[in-house]
């Protein structure tokens, strides 16, 4: 049996992660190129449709991007809320632990997920990644990590048991 309001946590923490991760995503690129990005979403597509075919799409590609960067963001924070009442290391530091959550994903998404599409690998670049894990951190890994920390009732250095319902 899952506690009260464990869905509608979960969900509403997924679309927080997501929402703060894109809104970023554009501000970064407008603040590297000084242009707002219009094939984003496209860029996303073309992880399963490949990039030349996604750039050439209308709105229908772009909102299976904006599908694609949800359901990715959805998926790393019922990956958090599952494994957070098990592992207690995670009940350590909400702000640590929601960093070093950003650097994970981050890590899987580039060295896994990225490689098994068509889309383009780019060489590993020490400098980029310490900034995408700021920002991850910012949007992503932060967020997720206070709100499992309330919804289990953890207050971080006191090391109190999460209370797990299922």
């Amino acid at each position: 049996m899952q506690r009260p309001g464990f869905t509608k946590t979960v969900i509403l923490t997924g679309l927080l992660a997501g929402t703060l991760d894109l809104f970023s995503a554009y501000i970064s690129q407008w603040i590297k190129t000084g242009a707002y990005s219009a094939g984003m979403l496209k860029y996303i597509a073309g992880g399963a449709l490949g990039l030349e075919t996604s750039m050439k799409g209308g709105n229908g590609v772009a909102f299976l991007g904006l599908f694609f960067h949800y359901f990715i963001a959805m998926s790393f924070t019922v990956l958090f809320f599952l494994v957070f009442p098990r592992l207690k290391f995670l009940w350590y530091d909400k702000y640590l632990v929601g960093v070093l959550y950003a650097v994970f994903v981050a890590l899987v998404v580039n060295q896994l997920i990225l490689p098994l599409t068509p889309l383009p690998t780019k060489p590993f670049d020490l400098s980029n990644a310490v900034q995408a894990w700021f920002i991850l951190s910012i949007a992503l890994g932060i967020p997720i990590a206070v709100r499992a920390y309330r919804f289990y009732g953890v207050e971080g250095t006191e090391r109190k048991k999460p209370v797990v319902w299922w």
